[in-house]
């Protein structure tokens, strides 16, 4: 006993000795988002002869990272903001199997929305709405309230994303999409229905199931996709500001793409995409 009370009385002498030695903590500022160097990939290349960059951002407890997938000769630049919806990322990979290119991919937990705790108070927001100030507080007050300091934060996070993205080379921005079955779909473009005021035109083929369409912002491009006959929405110059990349990019004339289909019509999206990408190769006269 009078052993084990001596081998007690020693661990705590040591213990406060090492304490004593540590070097004061320095108080922790406020969480805000940094821009990390790219890390390893997180994942294996999907096929052979992929590279795979991934840069990790740090947004309070939301681990964000955005994942470049490249291969073969510069190609279409496409990319997928929600982390739910992968049947885009697969046609995609498709589509670069063969064609070459790039895809940046937003990965956050395999949901939606950005959930997050700011000061221990919870936040959500869709990450389509981050690209202007007013998105930004639209979108934070769906959920809860616009905080001014992730205002802020949620503002550097969409630039990071434009950042990576490059819009100004390539000079467009292509992005993929996925709905549900029998919700929004190129219907809800039609005059009394919520979408109509983002709508300048619509074409409709009503072969073509109302899930699976494409959106753009320059009106050649809309002729071009409408001679396709395939669903194909342009969008108003008057739409309301919903911070969305198809609004951020209308006010910076950027012609933007946006290729929307059903989950799990993979095959539907990889022919949209390969319809669009020549779209907008012809309509801006790229090679």
């Amino acid at each position: 006993m009078k052993l084990k009370i001596l081998l007690m009385i020693c661990l705590g002498c040591y213990a406060l000795s090492l304490k004593a030695q540590r070097p004061p903590v320095k108080a922790q500022m406020p969480p805000v988002l940094t821009a990390l160097a790219p890390a390893r990939p997180l994942h294996p290349p999907v096929f052979e002869g992929m590279v795979i960059d991934t840069v990790p951002l740090v947004f309070n407890d939301l681990p964000l990272n955005l994942v470049k997938y490249s291969y073969g000769k510069p190609n279409i630049n496409f990319l997928a903001i929600h982390d739910d919806e992968d049947t885009g990322i697969k046609a995609a990979f498709e589509y670069i199997r063969f064609s070459g290119g790039s895809i940046i991919d937003c990965q956050y937990g395999s949901v939606r929305n950005f959930k997050f705790h700011h000061n221990d108070e919870e936040f959500q927001t869709d990450p389509n709405s981050i690209y202007t100030i007013p998105g930004i507080i639209r979108g934070l007050e769906k959920y809860n309230w616009a905080e001014p300091e992730v205002v802020k934060q949620l503002d550097l996070t969409g630039k990071e994303i434009l950042k990576l993205y490059g819009p100004k080379k390539p000079p467009y921005i292509f992005t993929l999409h996925n709905n549900g079955d029998g919700g929004f779909g190129i219907a809800s473009y039609l005059k009394g229905y919520e979408l109509e005021h983002f709508a300048d035109s619509l074409h409709i083929n009503f072969e073509m199931d109302n899930d699976d369409m494409v959106l753009v912002t320059d009106v050649d491009m809309f002729n071009y996709l409408k001679k396709e006959n395939i669903n194909v929405v342009l969008q108003s110059e008057n739409a309301p500001d919903d911070g969305s990349l198809s609004y951020y990019a209308m006010q910076k004339s950027i012609p933007y793409v946006n290729v929307e289909v059903q989950h799990g019509h993979m095959i539907e999206h990889l022919q949209l995409i390969e319809i669009a990408s020549k779209a907008l190769k012809e309509t801006l006269g790229l090679p």
